[in-house]
């Protein structure tokens, strides 16, 4: 595997969530700064968004924001990070921060969050990349994603193997390690709807 110089983080941009997403997205960033890891993230300076992008910052790490100009023009992108890329639609900013990321943690957030997550989910599983994904399960928020996915089996809508497109871990602690030890599925492109 690919030494892992940088990481992509996906996670919410709201505030009003509990101070336990908030601390996670602090001790990630924190983690991330102290590795000398470059964090790839949303650009947003609000939320679990802004939070982990500071404590990366401030644990000396090089952070990269990606951000829409209609996200930018309402005045939500942070202004102090290593670089920010200002792009032309929701596409160009994911597809970006696929190209600048060599593995990607998933944090709490919402709509936006379990976007990007499938998304990345399903390039892994179609074999547009063969990078790490963690879930960071934190204080149970991604079971019922879990359970979603163990439906989706059960209904013969996925395989087995495709709960082996990503790990999951359920202290920040775990998310390093985890990255670099996850092992890679094997999903035969011609039995992978039968």
């Amino acid at each position: 595997m690919k030494d892992l110089t940088s990481i992509c983080v996906y996670c919410g941009s709201s505030s009003r969530v509990s101070d336990t997403y908030k601390d996670a997205a602090h001790l990630l960033g924190t983690l991330i700064g102290q590795s000398g890891r470059q964090l790839v993230y949303g650009g947003g300076r609000v939320g679990l968004m802004g939070i982990v992008a500071d404590a990366a910052i401030a644990a000396g790490g090089p952070v990269v924001g990606i951000i829409p100009e209609h996200i930018q023009v309402l005045e939500v992108e942070h202004t102090g990070l290593t670089e920010l890329l200002v792009v032309d639609s929701m596409h160009t900013r994911k597809r970006l921060m696929v190209d600048r990321s060599d593995a990607f943690v998933i944090l709490p957030g919402g709509l936006g969050t379990l976007d990007e997550t499938f998304e990345i989910l399903t390039w892994k599983q179609l074999r547009l990349h063969d990078k790490p994904v963690v879930v960071a399960n934190i204080d149970g928020y991604w079971d019922p994603f879990e359970a979603l996915l163990d439906h989706m089996i059960a209904q013969g809508f996925a395989q087995p193997a495709h709960r082996k497109l990503f790990s999951v871990v359920t202290r920040v602690e775990d998310v390093m390690p985890a990255l670099s030890r996850q092992p890679e599925p094997v999903i035969k492109p011609e039995t992978k709807w039968l």
